[in-house]
C-alpha cells in the first residue's frame, strides 16, 4: 500500500512540475510566469518529497528530504523575488515587455 501511495504522490508531483513548465512557457508576462513556476514547482517538489519520504528507511532520511524541500523553497522564493524586483524596475523605466 505504501508503494502505491509513493508512486501516486511522485506522479502527481511530476504533473505539477509539468504544469509549472507549461506556465513558464505559455504565460504572457514575467510576473505570471514566476507565479506559475514557483507555486507549481514548490508543490510538485513537496509531493515528490512526501512520496520519497514514505520509502525512507529511517526518520533521518525523511528529515533530510524535508530539509532539501525547505532549502529549495527558500531558494525559489528568493530567486523569484529578485527577478520580480528587476522586472518591476525595468517596467518603471519603460524597458520591460
Amino acid at each position: 500500500m505504501i508503494n502505491v501511495a509513493s508512486i501516486a504522490l511522485i506522479l502527481v508531483g511530476a504533473l505539477f512540475f509539468l504544469a509549472g513548465t507549461l506556465g513558464l512557457l505559455r504565460l504572457p508576462d514575467v510576473f505570471s510566469r514566476l507565479h506559475a513556476l514557483t507555486k507549481a514547482d514548490n508543490l510538485g517538489l513537496g509531493l515528490v518529497v512526501v512520496g520519497l519520504a514514505l520509502q525512507a528507511s529511517d526518520v533521518l532520511q525523511a528529515i533530510k528530504l524535508l530539509l532539501v524541500w525547505i532549502v529549495a523553497m527558500l531558494a525559489a522564493a528568493t530567486a523569484a523575488q529578485l527577478v520580480a524586483q528587476h522586472a518591476h524596475g525595468d517596467e518603471r523605466q519603460g524597458d520591460w515587455e
